[in-house]
């Protein structure tokens, strides 16, 4: 029978400040016996409480809130067709509309205090559909919270209150934990606030091929549904993660956690207050884990000796990238970064996710079994070493409105954004102009304005930066745009 794993997202928390941290040994009273295997060289499990009332101040729940939308539906009334017909009534039949409500719909999860003045880091999935925000303190302080920023790749977002003397986190060293190094989750699993779960590491650089930025930590302590953006802390109450996934085929806690490395996690949120946006960093590869290409090529028969069994195999090489530019091929495989050892692509990512478009990294790979090395100036994916930076609304100088069901039935049309006002800015250089209706952005159909955000966001981050909008005028003319959302003249 063939089983399915689900891959869960969930919220766990946990959090700590850094101290040191003693260990205890239980000794026993008496010696044991010389021939006792039992007792010999057994290692003695840590105190976590010190660590835990540490942190616990740090972690916060979130409760999220989005409000259902407005839909029209059409309906048939078989009755008011029958008496309309009958009595010389009735509509002929027609369908006819009927507005409702979707209910709201609500949500938590867990959030971990970065600074005393109310910055609070938590998962993407947890805020992203949010319309309103309330934190909630273990103190059982609560603030209306408001969204900083946003980055689906890495799953984390940035989101504050207004408050002041908050107990922010101490953030530690994801890069120095082991394997079986004890860590805690502190979170609010099923609305159970301040939870406190105790495990190891169980491995890194994880990958999981949801796409994205994946190089988690995995760990035995035990994370649940309302966990999500919580904190995973050392003994010394240090934050090594923020908790974002579960393995398991219920949807519940099955042994698996998976947790964002605070490494990932520092340079998103400062990219998020400096930028806007994240800017990422690409060497310009297409590539798999050896083992991986190995395992392949024996499934075809093919035995393979690429010199070694760890690293990188370079399966493509993209014209305009880093690697190309220095002289990269498909079959090179990489083993370092800067000096560091790069086993599988999960570390290589983590890797480029601490570094920024126009940073210069040391790459050594093997070709033909040989070692060489070479320097390479990382680019954005717009193939550039500049900073890419949100558009403002400012530089957009549009003010758009979603179509209300009266405009919709007027217009004779399921969804839309009418254009209210257009100042100077990249609309307008495109011949965008007040009372239009913009039916969709590069494939995205737009019914809120949310929509067209979450397009320019999107289309900000890709090589050409332009907006293919579909519209139409109040009299049902079909128009459309393109928008440059790069300036033309640093091309």
């Amino acid at each position: 029978m063939k089983r399915t794993l689900m891959i869960v997202a969930v919220a766990v928390s946990m959090g700590m400040s850094a101290y040191a941290m003693t260990m205890t040994m239980k000794r026993n009273a008496e010696p044991a016996p010389t021939n006792s295997i039992a007792s010999v060289n057994q290692t003695p499990a840590p105190d976590l409480t010190y660590a835990a009332e540490k942190a616990v101040n740090s972690v916060v729940y979130i409760k999220v809130t989005a409000h259902g939308r407005t839909r029209t539906m059409q309906y048939r009334d078989p009755w008011e067709d029958f008496f309309g017909d009958f009595f010389g009534r009735g509509n002929g039949g027609a369908p006819q509309q009927r507005q409702y409500k979707e209910p709201d719909r609500k949500g938590a999860g867990s959030g971990v205090i970065l600074s005393a003045d109310g910055y609070i880091v938590t998962n993407n999935h947890v805020v992203e559909d949010a319309d309103e925000l309330t934190v909630k303190l273990n103190d059982n302080r609560e603030f209306k919270a408001r969204i900083i920023g946003t980055d689906k790749n890495s799953d984390l977002a940035l989101i504050k209150v207004e408050a002041k003397d908050l107990q922010p986190i101490t953030v530690g060293n994801s890069d120095a934990l082991k394997l079986g190094e004890w860590v805690l989750a502190i979170g609010n699993p099923f609305s159970l606030t301040s939870t406190v779960t105790a495990g190891i590491v169980s491995a890194k650089a994880r990958t999981m091929g949801g796409g994205g930025v994946e190089s988690f930590i995995q760990t035995d302590a035990a994370i649940n549904p309302g966990n999500s953006g919580g904190a995973l802390v050392n003994t010394r109450g240090e934050l090594v993660g923020i908790n974002a996934m579960i393995y398991s085929q219920t949807g519940s806690y099955a042994g698996y956690g998976f947790a964002i490395p605070v490494t990932i996690m520092n340079k998103v949120v400062s990219d998020i207050k400096q930028f806007g946006t994240v800017q990422r960093a690409l060497i310009g590869i297409v590539g798999t884990d050896v083992t991986n290409y190995i395992d392949q090529q024996k499934e075809k028969d093919k035995e393979v000796d690429l010199g070694t069994t760890e690293g990188i195999y370079v399966s493509e090489v993209s014209s305009d990238g880093a690697a190309n530019e220095a002289g990269l091929e498909e079959g090179d495989v990489i083993t370092h970064i800067d000096g560091k050892k790069v086993t599988k692509f999960g570390e290589l990512q983590e890797i480029m996710a601490t570094h920024k478009p126009g940073d210069k990294v040391v790459v050594t790979y093997l070709r033909k079994k040989g070692v060489k090395k070479a320097t390479l100036t990382l680019r954005n994916a717009q193939g550039t070493t500049t900073a890419v930076e949100s558009i403002s609304d400012d530089e957009l100088g549009v003010s758009l409105a979603a179509l209300t069901e009266a405009e919709k039935k007027e217009l004779s049309l399921r969804n839309g954004l009418v254009v209210k006002a257009v100042r100077d800015g990249k609309m307008k250089e495109a011949g965008v102009t007040k009372g239009i209706i913009i039916m969709q952005v590069n494939d995205k159909v737009m019914n809120t304005t949310e929509d067209f955000y979450e397009a320019v966001k999107a289309a900000n981050m890709t090589s050409d930066r332009v907006l293919w909008i579909r519209a139409k005028t109040q009299s049902g003319i079909n128009r459309s745009f393109t928008v440059e959302l790069s300036d033309p003249k640093k091309k």
